[in-house]
């Protein structure tokens, strides 16, 4: 049963996992039958056994206490698969990894999607690749470009890191219990566009992607003035060709 609490909807149809595990691997290229999967909310094992069949290793998170044995016990009759209990974000993936190279997989609890999303992507080691089934309005973020009505903070943070593509949408009658929304499958690979830029301050340069859409409707000017002045923002903007009047969402990563 699920846990109401834990977000939980579980990935019951059968047609539904094959699909989503063709398109993951389709898209990863990890064939390579040593590759180093770590699975996000095992669940019952829904997908554990589909990632364990190309996957040199899988390391299964759960946080659901009572879900533990029947995952164990799987993961014992598959032998590649190891059971991992715990909050995913307060474990270290890199660690569950062994150092090695790693991807993600995860039907993740659609409240906790953008904290999930920004700690893989700043842990010290992040993944190569995270394919994340989640809610279909966080997924059209994500992938939105600048000028869009989607387009925000969350969608420049993701895109700095990772290249973002919506893979698969999936209808609520796939889960157990069906969501009250449409879901979707999305792919996040490194790098994102940070490979090209110059960004000493990562860490840096996050706070002020949050600062400059900390207020959407505010131009992009006004929410800098919690940082310089308003002449100064204007002088700024103006030696970098940007309008002062734009918004922050008009404006991709490099602007």
């Amino acid at each position: 049963m699920a846990r109401q609490r834990l977000g939980q909807h579980f990935l019951a149809d059968a047609n539904w996992r094959e699909r989503i595990a063709r398109a993951v691997f389709g898209f990863s290229a990890a064939t390579d039958g040593d590759g180093v999967w770590i699975e996000i909310g095992a669940g019952h094992g829904e997908m554990t056994t589909l990632l364990a069949r190309q996957a040199g290793r899988v390391v299964a998170v759960e946080l659901d206490e009572k879900l533990l044995p029947g995952l164990r016990e799987l993961a014992g009759r598959l032998g590649n698969v190891t059971v991992a209990a715990g909050d995913v974000l307060t474990l270290d993936l890199s660690a569950l990894a062994e150092g090695r190279n790693f991807r993600v997989y995860g039907n993740i609890p659609y409240y906790i999607t953008s904290p999930i999303i920004h700690h893989l992507f700043t842990l010290s080691v992040a993944p190569q690749a995270a394919f994340l089934v989640m809610q279909r309005e966080v997924a059209d973020r994500l992938v939105a470009r600048p000028g869009s009505r989607d387009y925000g903070y969350l969608s420049a943070f993701a895109q700095f890191y990772a290249r973002c593509e919506l893979v698969l949408r999936i209808p609520p009658g796939a889960f157990r219990p069906p969501p009250k929304v449409d879901s979707a499958l999305v792919a996040l690979r490194s790098p994102g566009e940070r490979a090209t830029l110059n960004i000493r301050d990562e860490t840096g340069f996050v706070e002020f992607l949050k600062r400059c859409f900390s207020q959407k409707r505010k131009t992009l000017r006004n929410n800098l003035r919690s940082v310089v002045t308003d002449g100064r923002a204007g002088a700024l903007l103006e030696e970098c060709g940007i309008r002062a009047d734009a918004r922050a969402e008009q404006l991709g990563l490099v602007e």
